[in-house]
């Protein structure tokens, strides 16, 4: 059998072996499959990192409206099946080295600090997590080094005390994004830089265009999954990809306590992946997936599913886009995702609950709008956006066991979800129209999204410290077996409200540096 990991073999492996073999299996190169090879780049352990996809083609198209909104171009997700709309959609899931981070909006908060605890809401109590956010706070500030994050120290009243400073300071409003932020201000409320990873670096490649959010970047300057982890990754002779490789299902050995191979198919061959340790990071739900496809005589359930939890719990948070409108001014901004207000993030004086984040979108265009409305004209789209102010809201959603991931018959990804604390999230979209009006602009629209909003996906294999009612320990390793871990966002127990990516990042930077996969 070659030996892949000879210094003079390719870093990316496009002619496999019947069996590899590696000391550390990464599937996944997601934030957090890619993170993790980051961490354990220099630990001298010869790890593979195993993705379903290929990178992601540089071309014009990635800058095209057409192509990625209208037409879908990199979209490569199979369907999965929604169980109470009885319909199947194409999820926002996308199958490249770097995983979903290639199209994501390169927002990167931390949790606040509370997250980690018990918080209550009108639907019940979020669960506090096992490990608190000192345990994670070096690990967010290395994540936001490696992934160029911009943001301004002491801006937002909810940001969690932090032993490090961004690394580079967070990126202007400009246009009606400007003049929200000034208006905010005089009604009393905190608009911030929301936190971006972008190469606005001095010297750095990104022009802050308008094809960001929900685009690849032609030029390499977000900081993405592959560009960012992956890429510094491979270049330890010790750190390997293979492309083009979906793993089917992971084999036990008798007694169900170790995971000895990974099925791949790659190229319309069957090959095995052998290693001492495995870790799952394919996103919530396909980590979910694999797990349940993976079940024998020892794991009849599904891998690791003793306390049938895997699958359940799915949060994904609460969501909305939301428009403000000056019918009298243009909006100007070419780059507008530069917003967060968290002014009722957390409970207050006049909020009995939370009600959740604002953040700023990429600018919205006709051709996108035509996707939600499509018998409306192109062009009196394209004129209506030109004076919206486009925002994100979202609310904080609660692990029901009931909301899962699941197989039909055919072993495809079904889905069953019911959104919660919908009365605070009604209450956070109140105040954004009060907020907007007195900023000075008069028309708002609002449209929410469905169980299609697959991007802030999580709590699929959660961690506890009670096996009988959690997936994995504090330290991401699975009850049930002793080389298995997970490092996506499936360990989740709670979602809080705001985007995952960053603590995702932090949490595979304390797996990789605790010593516990290369012991």
């Amino acid at each position: 059998m070659p030996d892949l990991f000879a210094p003079d073999q390719p870093s990316v492996i496009t002619n496999p072996p019947q069996v590899v073999d590696c000391d550390v299996a990464i599937i996944g190169s997601g934030m957090g499959g890619g993170t993790l090879a980051y961490a354990l780049r220099e630990s001298g352990a010869r790890v593979l990192i195993i993705e379903q996809g290929d990178f992601l083609p540089r071309e014009r198209e990635n800058w095209s409206i057409k192509a990625v909104v209208a037409e879908g171009r990199y979209k490569n997700s199979a369907p999965w099946y929604d169980e109470i709309a009885k319909k199947s959609f194409i999820p926002g899931n996308y199958h490249y080295v770097g995983g979903s981070t290639k199209l994501y909006g390169a927002t990167l908060p931390r949790f606040r600090e509370h997250d980690f605890g018990e918080v209550e809401h009108p639907d019940g109590i979020s669960p506090a997590w096992p490990i608190s956010y000192a345990d994670l706070e070096s690990h967010y500030g290395e994540a936001e080094h490696m992934f160029w994050v911009h943001g301004n120290k002491g801006e937002d009243p909810t940001d969690p005390w932090r032993s490090t400073d961004y690394p580079f300071p967070g990126i202007a409003h400009e246009g009606a994004m400007a003049r929200l932020a000034d208006g905010a201000r005089r009604q009393g409320l905190h608009p911030f830089a929301a936190p971006q990873s972008l190469d606005v670096r001095p010297g750095g490649a990104c022009v802050l265009c308008p094809t960001c959010d929900a685009f690849p970047c032609m030029i390499d300057a977000k900081g993405d999954a592959d560009v960012s982890a992956v890429r510094p990754a491979l270049k330890s002779a010790t750190v390997k990809l293979l492309t083009n490789a979906e793993v089917t299902r992971l084999n036990t050995d008798r007694t169900g306590r170790q995971v000895t191979g990974a099925q791949v198919r790659h190229n319309g061959s069957t090959i095995t992946v052998q290693a001492q340790r495995f870790v799952v990071a394919a996103g919530a739900a396909n980590t979910a997936a694999l797990l349940l496809r993976s079940s024998s005589s020892t794991h009849p359930n599904g891998l690791a599913n003793s306390s049938d939890q895997v699958g359940r719990n799915y949060m994904a948070h609460v969501t909305t886009f939301f428009l403000a409108i000056d019918p009298r001014r243009t909006n100007d901004a070419v780059y507008q995702k530069t917003i967060g207000i968290n002014d009722w993030y957390t409970a207050g004086a006049d909020n009995r609950y939370p009600l959740g984040n604002v953040q700023g979108l990429g600018k919205l265009r006709g051709e996108m709008a035509k996707r939600a409305r499509p018998l409306i004209p192109t062009p009196i789209l394209e004129g209506v956006t030109r004076h919206t102010l486009d925002l994100f809201l979202q609310t904080e959603d609660l692990p029901l066991p009931e909301n899962r991931i699941a197989l039909n018959s055919n072993g495809d990804i079904t889905v069953r979800r019911t959104a919660t604390n919908m009365s605070s999230h009604r209450e956070l979209i109140r105040r954004m129209k009060k907020l907007v009006h007195r900023a000075g602009f008069p028309i708002t629209l609002h449209e929410g999204l469905g169980v299609e909003a697959t991007s802030h996906q999580c709590g699929t294999a959660r961690m506890g410290d009670d096996p009988a009612t959690s997936v994995l320990d504090a330290d991401l390793k699975a009850h049930d077996l002793d080389n298995l871990w997970i490092a996506d966002s499936s360990p989740f127990p709670s979602s809080a409200a705001v985007n995952p990516a960053i603590t995702v990042a932090a949490l595979a930077l304390r797996l990789g540096h605790s010593g516990a996969l290369t012991a």
